[in-house]
């Protein structure tokens, strides 16, 4: 990765030197860190999974915000069952100190909790607009918010996320850029 940090002997160490070398600290802050992500990646799965199973239930939902909700619960559902699990293997491999394995998880970590997070934030941001122009076109609103309209802008949003998050391997700052905007 191309971001890099000056060391004391004034050569430069890249991220993936920087988040998976021998200087980390470990012990038992990382310990709890584990099984707390761990539980909560439990927790994740089984509360979204709850959640998707009562909306293919439910019929009452205008299918434009049952889709919207179904999406954010899926984001949330992969971030139980993808990234935290990433995120545990990559701790474990700092912990037992397997720096070949830390570096692939690190990465393949980020990317995957930067896509779904960015994912879940946009699909809450389309909630909310949703809900406003629920409130203003009364109506209309049947007719503005179609299920066709929903989708290209479910699509457009893992486009985005995911070109954005794929960015990190040609150029770091690209990536954080897009995050903070």
């Amino acid at each position: 990765m191309a971001i890099a940090n000056p060391a004391e002997n004034g050569q430069q160490k890249t991220i993936e030197q920087l988040l998976c070398s021998p200087g980390l600290p470990g012990g038992g802050h990382l310990t709890f860190i584990l099984v707390l992500n761990s539980f909560l990646s439990i927790i994740a799965f089984l509360g979204n999974a709850l959640i998707l199973i009562a909306l293919h239930k439910e019929s009452s939902f205008h299918p434009p915000s049952k889709f919207l909700l179904r999406c954010l619960a899926t984001t949330d559902l992969c971030v139980g069952i993808i990234s935290e699990p990433l995120f545990v293997t990559n701790c474990m491999s700092v912990v037992n100190e397997y720096w070949n394995i830390c570096r692939y998880t690190s990465a393949a970590g980020f990317t995957t909790a930067n896509i779904f997070c960015g994912v879940s934030v946009l699909t809450l941001t389309a909630i909310s607009v949703d809900r406003l122009l629920a409130l203003l076109l009364g109506l209309r609103y049947r007719q503005v918010v179609t299920l066709k309209r929903t989708y290209v802008i479910v699509i457009t949003f893992w486009v985005v996320c995911t070109v954005c998050s794929a960015m990190w391997f040609w150029s770091p700052v690209i990536t954080l850029w897009c995050g903070v905007s």
